[in-house]
């Protein structure tokens, strides 16, 4: 894994919140989890919110809870984090290799055009997470946003017209970016990558093939 210094574009704390409080669809806790493994910084405030929440649990007088409860959650988070650190027979963390089986070796990947490929992962219905492999200087087709996208890189780095994204970093979209993703000279790029909307695709041969590859 990148050093964990180097990781410059993080979650940002709705998602984290979101993750807590168990609100977010699957594909997007899949994301989240898959970078709070890769990332001291959130990790660390991932935990903080889990002790917010048991808090507040501990002070609702609607909700009836055991005497040892707040005892046993801040035993939980003294024992560190609850998300996996990466399997040492794998080149994912936990959270991604039980998706995919294994490791990025075992992905079967089917072709999007232009060098592209992805595998869809199985997720509940309300989002759909993907993993996208983009060849060294390949770009993903011109496309926005109907909703919301969350692209974790796994792999190698990519650039768009806000910044560049390299191992750990994850890039939140919505509705107001549009952009060309473009892997970076030199090594392929690999990502994780969530969407609770379709993409909008900005030239015709993408949107005609957009149903069958459920982008």
């Amino acid at each position: 894994m990148n050093d964990m210094t180097q990781i410059k574009h993080h979650l940002t704390d709705q998602l984290m919140m979101g993750y807590a409080a168990g609100a977010l669809p699957e594909a997007f806790n899949l994301v989240v989890a898959t970078h709070l493994s890769m990332c001291d910084s959130c990790r660390a405030a991932a935990q903080a919110y889990d002790a917010i929440g048991g808090a507040i649990l501990e002070t609702d007088t609607r909700v009836s809870v055991a005497d040892d409860a707040l005892a046993e959650t801040l035993a939980l988070i003294a024992q560190g984090p609850s998300v996996p650190k990466p399997l040492n027979n794998s080149d994912v963390s936990a959270p991604l290799a039980a998706y995919i089986g294994g490791s990025l070796r075992d992905v079967k990947w089917r072709s999007v055009g232009m060098g592209v490929r992805q595998a869809v992962l199985s997720t509940s219905k309300l989002a759909t997470a993907r993993l996208l492999y983009i060849p060294a200087g390949a770009a993903v087709p011109d496309h926005g946003h109907r909703g919301t996208e969350l692209t974790l890189v796994l792999q190698g780095a990519f650039r768009d017209a806000t910044a560049r994204f390299a191992e750990g970093d994850v890039e939140v979209a919505n509705e107001d970016l549009n952009h060309t993703p473009v892997a970076e000279i030199g090594e392929d790029c690999i990502c994780l990558a969530a969407t609770d909307a379709p993409l909008r695709f900005n030239s015709w041969i993408p949107r005609i093939a957009q149903p069958f590859l459920r982008i």
